[in-house]
């Protein structure tokens, strides 16, 4: 025997029908997903290499490394762009976060002489924003023209009510490779190298929950005039790229060590890349703030150390080099346009203190 069927009249009483529902009605709008693709296919496309295979929106990403590497190694790394992003997302500006998304991955995979051949980026918010996702992957697809490396591949996730309206979140991944013999990691550092420090932009995308908190507490003086540029306009500049100057330095130099300085500071980044049994001294007198980490320390009573362990402090990349290769080095940065100074040097170890500043 079966039973009744499905929404049938049972013993006279009629069972209501369920009024039907779409994915769109959930809040999830597959035609706008689509017209995004269309919309950024052409920015993406600018930044394909040679080595790209295929095109934006197959399942997986193509990317021919035969014939480029005798031993490759590959080098990865993502991020994010930090509370940044809730600034950007205040201020209405999304065209050059994307910078900073790929800035902060391309920059790390280069310290160990890496070049970035590709990225992909994941964005996600509650509600679909096609302008906004286009100035956003625009910017992404403009760093990764920057830094010489193809915008790939990517995701664009609506998932509603994970986020409040007009927010989202935004994360990024880069692939480089090296060759096995060309690595940079630090095995030829040696006591009495010479740091060199080279300039950031800015802030980059490090800090920013404080920077928010002081902003905040000042009152939010966009318009300030900070050395020139408007306050809002300083704290928003994208992070510099040093791929392709630093790519072209390393093919000319014998570089023992690089480092990015992001989160941790200057305290905390060189000392990554120098061996045990070696120390730094960092000349604080060489490291002017510029004036946008001028105006934080000053208006957010920050102490210097917590400057150093926050902020760049307006030293965004820096190398380690033989003493005898520095004048070289710094005819190359001038040539290649890069602003730098000397900003300490490498010790022996004495005691638990690896880091000194004075």
């Amino acid at each position: 025997m079966t039973g009744p069927a499905p929404f049938a009249h049972v013993a006279g009483t009629r069972v209501n029908t369920p009024t039907p529902l779409t994915y769109r009605d959930s809040g999830v709008d597959i035609d706008a997903g689509n017209a995004l693709v269309e919309r950024i296919k052409p920015l993406v496309k600018r930044s394909f290499r040679p080595e790209v295979m295929g095109g934006l929106g197959g399942f997986g990403a193509l990317f021919d490394l035969s014939g480029k590497y005798r031993e490759p190694v590959l080098v990865s790394g993502t991020d994010g762009v930090g509370t940044k992003l809730k600034l950007a997302q205040q201020l209405g500006r999304h065209d050059t976060i994307g910078i900073d998304l790929v800035g902060m991955c391309v920059n790390d995979v280069l310290v160990q002489g890496a070049e970035p051949l590709f990225f992909l980026d994941y964005f996600a918010t509650g509600k679909l924003d096609i302008e906004t996702t286009v100035a956003v992957v625009g910017g992404i697809a403009r760093g990764c023209e920057m830094a010489g490396c193809a915008l790939i591949g990517g995701e664009t996730a609506e998932m509603p009510d994970m986020y409040p309206p007009g927010e989202y979140d935004l994360a990024g991944f880069t692939v480089g490779a090296v060759e096995k013999s060309q690595l940079v990691d630090g095995s030829k550092v040696r006591a009495g190298d010479v740091l060199v420090g080279i300039a950031s932009s800015g802030p980059h995308s490090n800090g920013y929950s404080l920077i928010r908190r002081i902003f905040d507490r000042a009152g939010r003086p966009g318009d300030l005039d900070i050395g020139g540029v408007a306050l809002i306009d300083a704290l928003m500049a994208p992070t510099a790229l040093y791929v392709k100057p630093i790519l072209e330095l390393l093919g000319r130099h014998d570089l023992h060590a690089m480092a990015h300085i992001t989160g941790g500071g200057l305290t905390e980044n060189i000392i990554r890349v120098i061996p045990d049994g070696l120390a730094l001294e960092i000349e604080a007198s060489a490291i002017v703030l510029p004036p946008v980490f001028d105006w934080l320390q000053r208006e957010g009573a920050v102490s210097m150390p917590e400057m150093w362990r926050t902020f760049n402090c307006g030293v965004g990349f820096v190398l380690v080099v033989s003493p005898g290769d520095v004048a070289a080095v710094a005819s190359d940065l001038d040539r290649l346009g890069l602003s730098h100074r000397q900003v300490g040097g490498v010790v022996a170890a004495s005691g638990g203190e690896r880091v000194r500043i004075g």
